[in-house]
């Protein structure tokens, strides 16, 4: 490094602590915020534009978090699933969690509303945002900030055996019987630890390994409605909570994978009526 090198290095860096001292933290940490999205932005997406999600896409998630490890977020579409136009992939990101993308949604019209509610783990103090990309191919984004902090690493709320002994069960919740040719909300329940590899045995103190479901496929009738690719921001207990259109009876199933390659299957017989 020449002199003159480290003389604008020294410039550089007194300025910055100016500036700090002008602005204060907030605007130091405002900025490193936005070069970590512009990093992940470039990952993920490279040059496609993002335009706002007004009109397409919203995201509902507490500013100060009751519980980091089991943090309630609900992706809303604004716009119906139709045949010409709807919403085709989502995808969730935590900027500041260890492995910022929470979850990759994939959906088809079937699904009737692209609206979907899960629960997911905060590591720190975040940006939290859902990029949906239409069928046409454009990104459209909407950003919220959460504030809580050692999601990924608190304890899970069951013990190993307990946890073992209920792998791979699924519940299937209505909240009032099925209606025929309108989307229909139902929330689906999966019984599995998702450990995160950050969570340390209480006994041995050791890293519990990550162990967590990868990924949910979910029909109607033989056609796809759902799919999720999950990572380990996704809380203990996976909880998707979504939308499907029955056209006529049929059955809802459920195939899961996690990172062992376990599957788990279920299914559920729908008779949805006209106008109930």
């Amino acid at each position: 490094m020449t002199r003159a090198t480290r003389r604008s290095f020294l410039l550089s860096s007194g300025s910055l602590l100016a500036l700090g001292a002008l602005f204060g933290a907030p605007a130091l940490a405002a900025n490193q915020d936005e070069a970590l999205w512009n990093d992940l932005r470039e990952t993920l997406f490279e040059d496609r534009a993002i335009l706002p999600g007004d009109g397409v896409i919203d995201l509902d998630a507490p500013y100060r978090a009751h519980d980091a490890a089991v943090v309630p977020i609900s992706m809303v579409a604004l716009m119906p699933q139709t045949s010409e136009r709807y919403i085709k992939a989502m995808t969730l990101i935590i900027d500041k969690n260890p492995a910022p993308v929470a979850a990759v949604f994939e959906l088809t019209p079937q699904s009737g509303l692209a609206t979907i509610s899960t629960r997911v783990r905060v590591d720190s103090y975040t940006h939290m945002r859902v990029i949906a990309e239409t069928n046409d191919g454009q990104l459209y984004m909407t950003t919220k900030f959460v504030k809580a902090a050692g999601g990924c690493s608190a304890p899970a709320l069951k013990n190993e055996e307990e946890a073992i002994a209920r792998l791979g069960k699924m519940k299937l919740r209505q909240s009032q019987p099925a209606r025929l040719g309108e989307p229909n909300e139902v929330q689906l329940l999966i019984s599995h630890p998702n450990y995160s590899g950050l969570q340390r045995d209480m006994l041995t103190n050791y890293y519990i390994p990550a162990h967590f479901v990868r990924e949910v496929v979910v029909s109607y009738g033989g056609q796809p409605v759902l799919k999720m690719e999950g990572a380990i921001s996704i809380s203990e207990d996976p909880s998707l909570r979504f939308t499907f259109v029955p056209e006529g009876p049929g059955e809802l199933t459920v195939e899961a994978w996690d990172t062992d390659d376990t599957q788990f299957t279920q299914g559920w017989p729908i008779d949805p009526k006209a106008g109930s």
